[in-house]
C-alpha cells in the first residue's frame, strides 16, 4: 500500500516522513472510514510509537486530525462555511452561499438598556436598544448563538420582523433604510461553556470562534454583536503574498 515504506538514510527525520505519507494517503482517499491507531502505524511502517506520536502530533497542530485522550485518532471534519477576512458580511449570506439551508430559532426580541453596550455604540447608558438572540441553524443543525444590540431609536422596526428564516441586514435595509457600510471586528478562539456545547451540539474538544462586531452605518455606530460559532463549521480565509501581505477579500 502507498507509503508504507520510509528512507531511513536519508536526512528527513522518519516522523517527518510519516507525516508526508500519511497526507499523501489521505490526499489520495483513504481513511474515509477510520483512522489508523498509533499501534497499526508502529506495525504498518517498523517505527517507534514515539516516531508516530510525533508525527501524529503535527498532524493534530495542522488541524488534520482530531486525536483525544485515550480514543482513536480521527480525520478532521473540513468546515463547511468560509468567510473572507476583512469582509463586511452576512452570516445568513454565508450560510447559503455554502449551499446550507439557513433558519433560526429567536430565543429574544426585545426593548432593553444595557450601559455596556450603549458606550460601545456612544450612546447614554439608559438608551432604549433593540436586542435580538438567535441560536442560528445551518443544514438543520447548530451553527452559532448569535446576539446583537441596535438603538431602538433606528431599530424598533425591527421588533415586528420574524427572524426565523431572514437575515437581520435584509430586516434592517428593508424596514428602516439602514444599510452597514463599515465596522471592526474582533475574532478570538474560546473553550465553549458547558451550556454552550449543549445549545451548540458541540463534538467533544470543538472550539469556538468569539467573534465581536461593531457595525456602523454614514458613520454612525448601529450594531454591537457578539457571536459564538462552532470552529468544526466555520473557518476565516485571507489572500496574501510576499510583496503586500495579506490581502483581505472582499465580498
Amino acid at each position: 500500500m502507498v507509503g508504507r515504506t520510509l528512507d531511513r538514510s536519508g536526512s528527513t527525520p522518519l516522523w517527518r516522513q510519516l507525516q508526508e505519507a500519511l497526507l499523501a494517503r489521505l490526499a489520495g482517499g483513504e481513511f474515509v472510514e477510520h483512522f489508523p491507531g498509533e499501534l497499526a502505524l508502529v506495525e504498518e511502517y517498523d517505527v517507534s510509537r514515539s516516531t508516530v506520536r510525533q508525527a501524529l502530533r503535527q498532524l493534530r497542530t495542522d488541524g488534520v486530525i482530531v486525536a483525544e485522550r485515550g480514543r482513536q485518532p480521527r480525520v478532521a471534519e473540513v468546515p463547511e462555511i468560509h468567510q473572507p477576512l476583512g469582509a463586511l458580511y452576512s452570516l445568513f449570506a454565508s450560510v447559503e452561499a455554502a449551499g446550507l439551508s439557513q433558519d433560526s430559532v429567536v430565543r429574544v426580541l426585545d426593548v432593553r438598556a444595557d450601559a455596556l453596550v450603549a458606550e460601545r455604540l456612544g450612546l447614554e447608558g439608559s438608551t432604549p436598544l433593540v436586542y435580538l438572540e438567535r441560536l442560528r441553524l445551518a443544514g438543520g443543525e447548530p451553527l452559532a448563538i448569535d446576539r446583537v444590540w441596535l438603538p431602538a431609536s433606528v431599530a424598533s422596526p425591527l421588533l415586528s420582523a420574524d427572524f426565523r428564516h431572514t437575515s437581520l441586514y435584509g430586516e434592517l435595509a428593508a424596514r428602516t433604510g439602514v444599510r452597514l457600510d463599515a465596522g471592526q471586528e474582533d475574532v478570538h478562539a474560546v473553550v465553549p461553556s458547558a451550556a454552550e456545547v449543549k445549545q451548540l451540539r458541540c463534538p467533544a474538544g470543538t472550539a469556538l470562534f468569539a467573534i465581536n462586531r461593531l457595525g456602523s452605518s454614514q458613520g454612525r455606530a448601529v450594531e454591537w454583536r457578539q457571536t459564538r460559532v462552532r470552529g468544526d463549521r466555520f473557518a476565516l480565509t485571507a489572500e496574501f503574498n510576499a510583496q503586500i501581505g495579506y490581502r483581505f477579500m472582499q465580498k
